[in-house]
């Protein structure tokens, strides 16, 4: 037809999507032991509203896919509750929870090419053979997999497979996408491609999407909120740039950022009126606004934490007594910033971003000033609390 090959993929395959039902989930209190003995997952409330895009990041054995699995149907949930909508669906069975889920190993069916396996579902629903023409070829065309849709899982490389898997969730039109690490196969220039096709597919779909993965970059660039898990247990679930300018405790400092958050254990001293984070002989003088937030805190061991890029060569405006002495290790360019690894004079590691043309040598002794309006503190353990974030 005149003309056809100028529309947009996304007014073709949406067009007719107005009508499409979106499910709000909710997990309420939801545990999974398996055994008897392994929790997997401890008391997870989380709330992902209707056409939200929310992302489960945390590192690998957290509990991450077992959630989702949970939310599929895959497995049982040992103890509180999974609605969808105002819908109990613990005893639901997974077919008939329409969620459409993509699993890392792809569970594409190896006697079937890849048209037939992106097919199969819809036939199993009815859709006629004009529909699921038209929606897979439009789905190929999005995810770059249209030269592949003849041939068979066993001649695919497993990014091809992956994107075929992507595929397979697509064109079903679910009511909610339920993603488990679907990018891990690509290499790095198509995962960032597919992302953002991804990102572009949810903002025009808007599908309520659960996503887990232990990349957080990936994390902080897809979901609207972001849910931070560790050991099973959430730790916060925010906007990114909230989770990431003010994570609740160290882990998730830590674990959100690259290179990660900076961590100095000192004492927190107050003298002349005056709150001190000190470092061996280094004394940090925190702004006057936590004086009395951490009036609690006063004579104990405690951490400081500071992203590398507000550690500098250059002394902030209007900021004094914000050094830290240490020695270069490591220089690293990577582009359009450098890393620089250093030992502090108390032999505490951490690392700056600072131009990419700075004149640095490795062995040589530097002065370090951090950004007073960036500081965290944090009682000391793994989890030890953000007791600054009262400002």
């Amino acid at each position: 037809m005149p003309g056809a090959q100028s529309v947009s993929f996304g007014e073709r395959f949406f067009e007719h999507l107005s009508d499409e039902v979106m499910a709000r989930i909710l997990l309420e209190n939801v545990t999974k032991v398996f055994d008897g003995k392994v929790k997997a997952v401890s008391n997870f409330n989380l709330n992902v509203a209707n056409g939200e895009f929310m992302v489960i990041v945390g590192p690998s054995g957290c509990g991450k896919t077992t959630t989702l699995r949970m939310i599929a149907g895959l497995e049982e949930v040992t103890s509180g509750n999974i609605y969808f909508d105002d819908s109990l669906v613990n005893n639901v069975p997974p077919r008939n929870r329409d969620v459409a889920m993509v699993f890392q190993n792809y569970a594409l069916y190896p006697h079937m090419n890849v048209y037939q396996n992106m097919a199969f579902a819809l036939k199993m629903r009815n859709v006629s053979r004009f529909e699921i023409k038209k929606r897979i070829e439009d789905t190929a065309k999005l995810l770059g997999i249209k030269h592949l849709l003849h041939r068979k899982p066993r001649s695919l490389s497993g990014g091809q497979c992956q994107r075929v898997a992507l595929g397979k969730a697509i064109v079903r039109e679910p009511q909610a996408f339920l993603f488990d690490e679907p990018l891990s196969n690509l290499d790095t220039g198509l995962r960032l491609t597919t992302r953002a096709e991804l990102k572009s597919l949810h903002q025009r779909l808007q599908t309520t999407t659960i996503y887990v993965t232990h990349d957080q970059a990936e994390a902080m660039s897809l979901g609207e909120r972001i849910c931070v898990v560790r050991d099973g247990e959430i730790q916060q679930t925010d906007r990114p740039m909230e989770v990431y300018e003010r994570p609740v405790n160290k882990f998730v400092a830590g674990f959100l950022g690259t290179p990660a958050m900076n961590f100095f254990t000192g004492d927190l001293k107050l003298k002349n009126d005056s709150a001190y984070f000190t470092i061996g002989n280094d004394a940090i003088r925190l702004l006057p606004g936590l004086r009395s937030v951490l009036r609690d805190y006063y004579d104990n061991q405690m951490v400081l934490g500071i992203r590398p890029e507000n550690v500098s060569l250059q002394q902030f405006s209007g900021q004094n007594d914000n050094v830290v002495s240490a020695t270069v290790n490591v220089i690293e360019p990577v582009g359009n910033r450098m890393d620089v690894y250093l030992t502090h004079s108390m032999g505490q590691k951490f690392i700056a971003d600072i131009d990419p043309h700075t004149k640095l040598q490795v062995n040589n002794a530097v002065k370090m000033y951090i950004d007073l309006q960036r500081i965290h503190i944090f009682e000391h353990g793994e989890t030890g609390r953000n007791v600054t974030l009262s400002i």
